[in-house]
């Protein structure tokens, strides 16, 4: 039995349906990053897309994996899964592969495609700024202090680590922002997060 081929329609409404309209949210802010720190770095903007749309799968309900992070995850799905059903070529397959797994910051393996290389960096943007911050309450739990917490912990593991000049441009800026904002978090909570 021959399978259909999948469409990039297709993968968006996969992704809906196991990770939410956040997920594709995420996503479509994803590629508009992608788009600002790519100046004078080429990369093939139809994998890109089709990374972004799945790069979280293995951490969505349908998916996880007690044990197994949810980047090699999301890896897997799609080799196992998905790619079987998309019309790409070896090398975009491959890269299609390298771009979802090695997307989480806190890998720390190098990357050797440009995808994996701007995903990781939009992804981390992703975690800073009113947009990072507004991600991780709506996370919880409904324990401000306990996300304060994590935002001041991801923050310092995300400062300092963007290779892309652009990237490093917008870093800045956002982290300035969530400055900004955790200070008046802090003054407004009176010490009783």
């Amino acid at each position: 039995m021959i399978e259909t081929q999948l469409t990039f329609d297709d993968i968006i409404q996969m992704t809906m349906q196991v990770g939410e309209d956040w997920a594709v949210a995420h996503a479509k802010r994803l590629i508009e990053l992608v788009k600002q720190i790519s100046a004078d770095i080429p990369y093939d903007s139809h994998v890109m897309e089709l990374a972004t749309y799945m790069h979280d799968w293995g951490a969505f309900p349908k998916y996880i994996q007690k044990d197994v992070e949810h980047a090699v995850r999301s890896r897997q799905v799609v080799e196992s899964d998905i790619l079987p059903r998309l019309p790409l070529t070896a090398d975009q397959k491959e890269t299609l592969l390298e771009t979802i797994e090695l997307h989480d910051y806190r890998d720390m393996r190098p990357t050797k495609s440009n995808e994996a290389l701007l995903l990781r960096e939009a992804d981390m943007l992703e975690f800073l700024g009113m947009m990072g911050m507004a991600r991780d309450f709506a996370r919880g739990p409904k324990n401000v202090e306990a996300c304060y917490k994590r935002i001041l912990s991801r923050r310092n593991d995300i400062q300092g680590r963007f290779t892309i000049p652009r990237a490093r441009e917008i870093a800045k800026v956002r982290l300035e922002r969530m400055e900004i904002s955790l200070g008046w978090l802090v003054e407004e909570s009176f010490g009783a997060m």
